[in-house]
């Protein structure tokens, strides 16, 4: 029972501190060409049931079948936290991806506009370029009816805006859209090249962050170790259900707090 209910919490602060981490893009910048494919985003999946309300009720479940009603609540709240965590973070790589996969694009149109190619061919090479079908078909868009809103969504509606944007003007003035299209790439590459300058430099904040908010866990599991038995005060006693209540409570508004911080840091 101890086992279990430490493991349930120390996973939801795991997920509530470092969502998304195993798809951070960094790795993919660093090693993107200029002008060949990037790999595609992988949307979330949408279930018929949210993801936080399903997670929320098997923890539940689970821990009110392992302790006490109290920890089955807490444990409920801490995995919905978790899973909404996870989702964002899913959410953020995605369209970190797509912005990836957009700016592959321009880089592959750009070079067939330089190299005398039509618009319309050129459009085509850099749909393929991007390497997700519906981040080439927004751009394919954005190139032959500028007029039309963005088909992209999230993080990638501003760029193909501005995309669009460029094409207008070349068409009006008659500047060149290879030379304008390319400031719109090197503009993209520059901010996400300080983003994840940013990533790196909060890297150590977050560890940081981590570590604190696994030292009550430690301390649980030490007290058990030593033969105190501190899950058992803090479930069955009214004094450390008190004390359970307000250290859950402190521990979120802790890693809530620091993820917001880091996130300011990151804008």
């Amino acid at each position: 029972m101890t086992a279990a209910g430490v493991s349930a919490a120390a996973a939801a602060l795991a997920l509530l501190l470092w969502p998304g981490r195993m798809s951070d893009p960094r790795l993919r910048w660093r090693r993107l060409p200029r002008a060949e494919p990037a790999p595609g985003p992988v949307a979330p999946a949408e279930p018929g049931v949210p993801v936080p309300l399903l997670a929320g009720g098997v923890a539940t479940v689970v821990a009110a079948v392992l302790s006490t009603p109290l920890v089955a609540v807490l444990a409920g709240v801490l995995a919905a936290l978790g899973a909404r965590a996870w989702q964002a973070g899913r959410r953020s790589a995605a369209e970190e991806a797509g912005l990836v996969a957009l700016t592959a694009g321009l880089g592959a149109l750009v070079a067939d506009l330089r190299s005398g190619r039509p618009v319309g061919s050129a459009a085509r090479t850099a749909a393929t370029a991007c390497g997700d079908d519906e981040c080439g078909r927004a751009l394919v868009q954005a190139v032959r009816s500028p007029e039309t809103p963005p088909a992209g969504r999230g993080a990638l509606t501003e760029p193909l805006a501005r995309v669009a944007a460029a094409v207008r003007l070349s068409a009006r003035t008659g500047c060149s859209l290879a030379d304008v299209l390319a400031a719109v790439e090197d503009d993209l590459r520059a901010r996400s090249r300080s983003a994840v300058e940013l990533r790196s430099a909060t890297a150590g904040p977050r560890a940081g962050a981590m570590l604190l908010a696994g030292l009550p866990l430690l301390g649980l599991a030490m007290g058990s170790g030593v033969g105190a038995d501190p899950w058992r005060v803090l479930t069955t006693t009214g004094t450390g259900q008190l004390l359970l209540v307000a250290g859950v409570c402190l521990e979120v508004a802790g890693v809530a707090w620091s993820g917001r911080l880091v996130r300011r840091a990151l804008r």
